[in-house]
């Protein structure tokens, strides 16, 4: 086990009030272990995937316009395009107008990221999330 370093840390009342509800909520036992979850949080979504050449795994989430012709098969032509990152897509129907889609990811930072680019740049892509977390590069497949 590596070693630990203790450090301290000032909250206003009322932020460590919320997070220690939270976190008790989620079933910690300890406020140390939910505030290294939340800095390891912390830590890897503010990362530069850019350069770093690590492994990544995660999700692009997207919110889309179905109608605006040619866009679904774009999309797919996309995914196919970067076979080797895409693991997994979900499609969710939320109106007439608009479709929800999730892709599940794995590989380089700088692939996910210029698929996320790609995807976020097509005309009637209304919204793209990306959501990731470093990972050891033996589990990407």
């Amino acid at each position: 086990m590596p070693k630990i370093v203790r450090v301290g840390v000032t909250f206003p009342p009322n932020l460590l009030k919320e997070f220690d509800d939270i976190s008790g909520k989620l079933g910690y036992k300890s406020r140390s272990k939910a505030v290294q979850d939340a800095v390891e949080m912390f830590v890897a979504e503010k990362k530069d995937l850019q350069g770093d050449r690590g492994a990544w795994a995660g999700v692009l989430m997207f919110l889309y316009e179905h109608d605006v012709g040619g866009l679904e098969n774009e999309l797919t032509q996309l995914q196919h395009s970067y076979i080797h990152i895409v693991r997994s897509t979900l499609h969710v129907h939320l109106t007439e107008e608009e479709c929800l889609e999730v892709i599940v990811v794995t590989g380089s930072g700088e692939g996910i990221r210029e698929l996320s680019n790609r995807l976020s740049s097509k005309r009637g892509v209304k919204i793209l999330k990306t959501a990731l977390i470093p990972t050891q590069e033996s589990t990407i497949l």
